[in-house]
């Protein structure tokens, strides 16, 4: 009877050494072995892979792309101008053992690096280019944190200014200034109308002056435009230049009679 109770334990001691063995990492997952604290020059997994039971220690990485919300920074910008900023940065790891040697928490780390460049970088820009040219400042903050994180085995593929928000005054001087801007163009608009149209005036009244019938014709179109009108009378006046040239036609006639 003692003997089979110590089968049994030592079945027992043997089914909980391989379960403590037998380590299983999922696709995305690395195991990051320390054996008896030095660690071991590759990672574990995907798959199945086996330790030794109380003498190595592991460490579970999860490679996956990590999206990383950046807490609102009061930023002052280049211009003097106070700002309320947030971002999101996207990451992943490339170097599982050295996000586990390199760095404590590398998530904080992280977040901590994205805080201090987003206030850095925005305050070398003006306000104007902080609207107008998202894409260049998120490629600098990119490459910057990128850098600075790549020692730790961290990969940054992509970071985004979300919001900016603009004190209430500021945003009302702005209001004012597009809508400046928008009656400047207006006026310049019509104004380079104006000078086609003179333009083109100057040109009309050059091809009439070389031709003097032509201004004949264009008085007849004004009074057929004028006679399609739903006007009751109409009075014109008629030039002299036509007045001459009837009376000389009907004097031809009354000579040739």
């Amino acid at each position: 009877m003692a003997y089979l109770i110590a089968v049994i334990a030592i079945l027992v001691i043997v089914l909980i050494i391989v379960f403590a063995a037998v380590k299983v990492a999922r696709e995305y997952e690395r195991g990051v072995v320390f054996r008896l604290g030095r660690l071991l020059p590759q990672p574990k997994g995907p798959g199945l892979y086996f330790i030794i039971p109380v003498v190595d220690r592991v460490q579970k990485v999860d490679l996956r792309t990590v999206t990383l919300n950046v807490p609102p920074q009061e930023v002052i910008t280049k211009d003097n101008v106070p700002v309320r900023v947030n971002a999101v940065a996207y990451f992943r790891i490339v170097d599982a053992n050295a996000s586990q040697v390199q760095v404590e928490n590398f998530m904080v780390a992280t977040s901590q690096i994205a805080q201090t460049t987003l206030r850095s970088v925005l305050g070398q820009h003006v306000l104007d280019e902080l609207l107008s040219e998202r894409d260049k400042i998120n490629a600098i903050l990119q490459g910057i944190i990128d850098e600075a994180t790549s020692p730790w085995g961290i990969k940054v593929s992509i970071v985004e200014v979300k919001d900016v928000e603009i004190p209430s005054d500021m945003q009302r001087a702005m209001a004012r200034q597009a809508e400046a801007e928008r009656e400047r163009r207006a006026k310049v608009i019509s104004a380079e109308g104006e000078y086609q149209a003179s333009e083109r005036l100057k040109d009309a009244a050059a091809v009439m002056s070389q031709e003097p019938i032509t201004v004949q014709l264009r008085y007849l179109q004004t009074l057929l435009e004028i006679g399609s009108a739903n006007n009751s009378t109409i009075v014109f006046p008629i030039p002299i230049d036509i007045l001459t040239a009837l009376s000389n036609i009907a004097e031809a006639g009354r000579q040739g009679s």
